[in-house]
């Protein structure tokens, strides 16, 4: 091989390595070491004030192959903290739709992944660390508030109170359905817990004074 074919091929590898996201050499699980590095930054700044940046700085990676992994920040803490659903994935589907029919998307999207083992204990898992950790509860509290009850508020035009009682009331009812076990909730069919408590979830999330000229306690239908 020439001298000139040699720094051309020289040059071509350097080229090609610079393309590469950064990765950090001897690695052989950079997903789990950037994953690792962002519950750190997470548990120390929570999850408004954690960015791309600093957990690539964390992980000591380019900030390109966090990037790689991940999509979004959204999706990163899903990651980390083994949540069952990424936001970005599912509010969509529950914004989608009929304005009065969102109580029933909302309480059937919740009973339909907490049916499932695996989503369950991942949702059960974080509201126990939550409970008990009070840095991870306000991890977990921003994330919440900002990545999902703050895109549904936006989307349905309404305050932060009504989203927070309805899910607040759908919590209560996935800890006494699968904490508590408390039958006949816990044996319930979900059409038929749905047809129960959708109308419940509804009045949440109804536009501010949609029905309210009837009064506390006044039937509508």
């Amino acid at each position: 091989m020439t001298e000139g074919r040699a720094r051309a091929r020289g040059q071509g590898e350097v080229t090609e390595r610079r393309r590469r996201p950064g990765r950090r050499p001897g690695s052989a699980d950079t997903r789990g070491e950037i994953l690792a590095a962002a519950r750190r930054v997470f548990a120390e700044k929570g999850f408004d004030k954690a960015t791309i940046r600093g957990i690539a700085r964390e992980a000591g990676v380019d900030p390109a192959l966090v990037h790689h992994y991940f999509d979004t920040k959204e999706g990163m803490f899903v990651a980390a903290m083994k949540l069952p659903a990424e936001p970005t994935a599912v509010i969509p589907g529950i914004l989608a739709g009929p304005r009065e029919e969102i109580g029933e998307r909302v309480v059937r999207f919740i009973l339909t992944l907490t049916s499932d083992p695996t989503s369950r204990e991942q949702m059960l898992g974080v509201v126990r660390t939550a409970v008990v950790n009070d840095e991870a509860a306000a991890m977990i509290r921003e994330f919440f508030t900002t990545a999902i009850l703050a895109r549904i508020g936006a989307g349905l035009g309404i305050p932060p109170l009504r989203l927070q009682a309805a899910f607040g009331q759908m919590m209560g009812v996935v800890m006494m359905r699968y904490i508590l076990r408390l039958e006949p909730l816990a044996s319930a069919e979900i059409e038929d817990l749905v047809e129960l408590l959708a109308p419940t979830i509804q009045r949440y999330l109804d536009e501010p004074g949609r029905g309210d000229a009837a009064g506390p306690g006044v039937s509508r239908g």
